[in-house]
């Protein structure tokens, strides 16, 4: 039985606090879940529950974990000696923690703050458009996004985002967003075919070829598709991709907002592929969301396109973004990125996630659910189908299920939700960059159990 307290809280939410991505008629007949308390890979509801987080947050962003005395304390520190100072400005811990990201990018020079990874992703179309405007008197200006990818939920970055649920009654969208055909082989466009990497990147092609090249003024992916279905780039596929962007001018501006900071393995997920971007955008991860920060880093060929003289009063980045001038954010991605160098992080990440996707290759020779794993790091995939040889996707409410029943049992996963009319059937995996062994056998315990539950009904 709730105490008072809790009964209180609750219903102060269920009355005043509009949720994310939630039907509220539910709320009628249950609680609202609460979380009130973070330690490690671990999180607790007001009612005392206790779950084992391997969706980082529930978004994909607490990197290194809850409950860094560490991290906190560099914030608390920071907002004492100066808390904001807008970005016309420098700030000590943005241009310390600006010097310290581009050394983990190399061929990457420019540091530029935001809010968000919606907020990064306008801010790299804005680029693209001024340059456009500037450099190609208005041609150049369409901005290709890949099927199935997600950008964000501002206006631009719903234009740019391959989803369509996700996009379901708020258009009419911005104009000059086009989009290309996914890259996932386990869906493949071609049937069976050994060269799908190749096919796939030459659907760019086309579509710039279609559009105009001269029209064309940049490629927005992420390196691997994230809540879209956690889809791996195929063999070839980015030496393709590279070929083709370079071959028609066309910018390479690849949003890591997921798949950053070490997620995948490596620092970021386009240093798998050898891809040489022209854009980056940056956020969850940079500070494990223990603040708000997101960056956009560009080459110094990008940056030198708004140098000019300095009477031109149109000639410059006419961006600005307030809450960038917070110093909360770098300082918090500076401890952040200590934490990650010292505890090793970037490897543990490659090392458990070699390790998790193996254990949910045996899951697949168990369960006939279970049609694809797939991933990269600690960013991982379940696809889900009702019939393997035909590779029939079940029902999103399938997903929900799973999902439900593994939250009963502890364990908090993500899904892709929402986002597709037939696509919505894979679960997702994003755990903290911590993960040891037994966290990720707790993690595979659990399915193994939810999956036979469901099989035996």
């Amino acid at each position: 039985m709730m105490d008072s307290q809790t009964a209180q809280l609750i219903e102060k939410d269920r009355n005043h606090v509009w949720h994310h991505l939630s039907q509220h008629s539910v709320l009628k007949q249950q609680d609202p879940m609460i979380m009130v308390k973070g330690e490690g890979s671990h999180v607790w509801d007001a009612k005392g529950n206790r779950y084992f987080d391997a969706s980082s947050g529930g978004v994909w962003c607490v990197n290194v974990g809850y409950g860094r005395t560490e991290i906190a304390n560099a914030v608390r520190d920071q907002i004492e000696k100066l808390n904001f100072f807008a970005s016309t400005a420098g700030t000590e811990p943005g241009a310390e923690f600006a010097e310290k990201l581009l050394e983990k990018m190399p061929g990457m020079s420019r540091v530029y703050y935001a809010s968000s990874g919606s907020e990064a992703n306008e801010k790299a179309f804005k680029i693209v458009r001024q340059i456009s405007q500037q450099k190609y008197g208005g041609q150049k200006n369409k901005i290709l996004y890949r099927e199935r990818d997600y950008h964000g939920t501002t206006m631009g970055a719903l234009s740019a985002t391959g989803q369509e649920e996700r996009r379901l009654h708020y258009g009419p969208f911005l104009s000059g967003f086009v989009e290309f055909p996914h890259c996932c082989e386990y869906r493949s466009q071609f049937g069976e075919v050994k060269d799908y990497g190749i096919l796939a990147a030459k659907e760019l092609e086309k579509v710039i070829l279609r559009e105009g090249p001269d029209t064309v003024g940049a490629v927005t992916f992420e390196p691997i598709t994230a809540g879209g279905g956690v889809i791996t780039p195929p063999e070839g596929y980015w030496p393709a991709i590279a070929e083709i962007c370079n071959k028609y001018n066309v910018l390479i501006h690849i949003d890591e907002v997921v798949c950053g900071m070490g997620r995948t393995g490596k620092w970021f997920g386009y240093q798998h592929y050898g891809i040489k971007p022209d854009i980056v955008t940056l956020a969850k991860g940079i500070a494990s969301s223990y603040a708000a920060i997101s960056c956009v880093v560009t080459t110094e060929d990008i940056f030198d396109e708004f140098l000019a003289d300095s009477r031109d009063r149109d000639a410059y980045f006419r961006d600005v973004s307030t809450y960038a001038g917070c110093t909360a954010g770098p300082a918090a991605a500076l401890a952040n990125l200590a934490i990650l160098e010292r505890e090793d992080l970037i490897n543990n990440s490659a090392i458990m996630g070699e390790y998790l996707l193996e254990k949910f290759h045996d899951l697949k020779s168990k369960h006939d659910i279970i049609g694809d794993v797939r991933g990269q790091g600690l960013l991982l995939g379940i696809e889900l189908v009702s019939d393997r040889e035909a590779k029939t996707p079940v029902a999103e409410t399938e997903t929900i299920k799973v999902a439900g029943l593994c939250m009963k049992k502890g364990l908090i996963i993500g899904r892709t939700n929402r986002s597709f009319k037939l696509f919505n059937n894979t679960l997702c995996f994003c755990p903290m960059l911590t993960l040891t062994h037994k966290e990720a056998d707790f993690i595979v315990e659990i399915l193994d159990q939810v999956f036979t539950e469901l099989a035996d009904c």
